[in-house]
């Protein structure tokens, strides 16, 4: 099991390594490596105390070395399990979130009462479509608003679809990333720079949506302190 774990993280740590796939598959067999790879990603997208493990670096490592010989890993038939994966990971972090609400903000504190729990509710009827999608593509963020969205009791049909549409584009997209850009010589050579690269740009659209927000808020506080200011 410590050979398990050891080979495991050299796999983790370096994803780029044919060698490492190649020597992590050679201990546990091609089933047990798609087994491994569907509870990483359940794992990062189902358990709000794993937002460290990796998951677009992971996806993207996934479709770049099903290109390289010697590793035949079915890329459609990985694709389909990852996707099932994040399904029920954000469904399993949704369900959390859910049950363990009403205990969390049972008793009112400065933090945690009701008044947060109702307008993170208004928030995820209003803007959760748009935060489950967007969620899956930013580091730590994709772990967690699945929890959130449990705990302010967002619309479970409406996060079910949004959830399978985001985990199929998440997959899909990474995947097929790393499957047309992983043999790019320059890509091959700089792998784990690469993957640096992917992780930095998870935070773009977070970023940009809250920039959006703040300038809508400041928007919005400026024409309040007009209407309530009298005319001179």
């Amino acid at each position: 099991m410590s050979e398990f774990f050891s080979k495991l993280f050299d796999l983790l740590t370096h994803l780029g390594s044919d060698e490492k796939w190649t020597a992590f598959l050679a201990m546990v067999g091609m089933p047990w490596l798609y087994g491994t790879l569907f509870l990483i990603i359940f794992a990062e997208t189902g358990l709000v105390i794993m937002p460290f493990l990796p998951g677009d670096s992971l996806l993207f490592a996934i479709g770049a070395i099903s290109t390289r010989e010697g590793i035949h890993i079915h890329l459609p038939m990985v694709m389909g399990l990852l996707i099932l994966a994040a399904l029920l990971g954000d469904n399993l972090n949704y369900w959390i979130g859910r049950r363990l609400g009403p205990a969390v903000f049972k008793s009112d504190t400065k933090w945690l009462n009701k008044k947060h729990l109702n307008r993170a509710h208004e928030f995820y009827e209003k803007h959760g479509p748009k935060m489950v999608m967007l969620a899956r593509f930013v580091v730590i963020i994709r772990t967690f608003a699945p929890f959130v969205a449990g705990i302010a009791k967002m619309n479970y049909p409406k996060f079910l679809f949004y959830s399978f549409l985001g985990a199929v584009i998440w997959v899909t997209v990474c995947c097929g990333a790393g499957y047309f850009l992983g043999s790019i010589p320059f890509v091959k050579r700089h792998f784990e720079l690469v993957l640096l690269f992917i992780i930095s740009l998870t935070v773009i659209p977070v970023t940009l949506e809250i920039m959006k927000s703040r300038r809508r808020n400041k928007f919005q506080t400026q024409m309040a302190s007009a209407a309530i200011t009298p005319d001179a």
